[in-house]
């Protein structure tokens, strides 16, 4: 018989690739005149209150023991102080496109990840998807390092490496270690509020006190909008999906993020799409691809 259909696993996938295409749209938007730790702690307190709402309404708001509490905090100091943080500090000097891309490499780092720790079985189908999505890096920088002699486009891609880390390492653990999937929204609150208070901290030692007057509307509706979708219904998607399917299955809609984002790039921000870019995207949208890909079985 056939399997029945998941249809809540279905919404989680699809809001993962759409929603998450648009945030890059977003951070750039709010980076142009707010500084990125504030645009982060702005999204990480909107979040909390709105998801501190939720758990009162629904009399879930509770203390969830000092064992949970501690992987909810290194799962926030990876996959939201680290990996957001640093891709929003990213997006000050790289284009938001450019900044997709490269995040989309994360698959193929969870499939090593993985591997490399017995949670999947490795296969040369696998690592010549590595290898084919790497050729996709390579050949971003196949000009030579000269770009990376300008500081601020070094430290963009040196932000986004440490982001492309975290996440990964941050989705790696979540599997290994996931949680009831009735506890998201209590999980990610504690997130969250940790987040919050860490990446507000962070915005006073780099920025000292906020210049509220400077910052521009469009800036700051685009930190209220990913803080809505980007964070709560984003991060709750991703989550519930991580209790369904594989890690690597759930980060291959990476590529999705990545064509949505290089596009309204390109349409709302005039951002450069070059025959260099395009062909970079295509190797890593193969590799991911092969390296994730399953042939589905049917049940009779």
């Amino acid at each position: 018989m056939k399997s029945k259909i998941d249809l809540k696993l279905i919404l989680a996938l699809t809001g993962v690739a759409l929603i998450w295409g648009t945030t890059y749209l977003g951070i750039r938007v709010a980076v142009e005149s707010i500084p990125a730790w504030y645009v982060t702690a702005i999204r990480q307190t909107i979040a909390s209150l709105i998801i501190l709402v939720i758990l009162i309404k629904q009399k879930e708001l509770k203390w969830i023991g000092w064992s949970s509490f501690k992987r909810q905090i290194l799962l926030s100091i990876l996959m939201v102080v680290i990996a957001n943080g640093m891709t929003t500090v990213a997006e000050k000097t790289i284009p938001s496109g450019l900044t997709s891309l490269i995040n989309a490499t994360s698959p193929l780092l969870v499939f090593l990840g993985c591997v490399f720790l017995g949670i999947q079985k490795p296969s040369l189908k696998g690592f010549i998807g590595v290898f084919i999505g790497f050729l996709g890096i390579v050949f971003i920088f196949r000009d030579g390092i000269s770009d990376l002699m300008e500081p601020n486009y070094r430290n963009g891609i040196l932000s986004l490496v440490i982001a492309v880390s975290g996440w990964t390492i941050g989705t790696i653990y979540s599997k290994k270690h996931s949680g009831k999937p009735q506890y998201i929204f209590l999980n990610l609150f504690y997130q969250f509020v940790f987040s919050a208070i860490v990446q507000f901290g962070l915005a006073l030692i780099f920025y000292g006190k906020a210049a509220i007057s400077s910052w521009k509307t469009e800036s700051i509706f685009a930190s209220v909008y990913l803080a809505i979708f980007g964070s709560v219904l984003g991060y709750f998607c991703y989550h519930y999906a991580l209790k369904k399917v594989s890690a690597s299955e759930v980060s291959i809609l990476t590529y999705f993020n990545t064509v949505i984002a290089i596009f309204l790039g390109w349409l709302i921000l005039n951002e450069k799409v070059d025959v260099d870019l395009i062909v970079a995207t295509v190797f890593i949208i193969t590799g991911v691809f092969i390296t994730n890909y399953k042939k589905k079985t049917v049940e009779v």
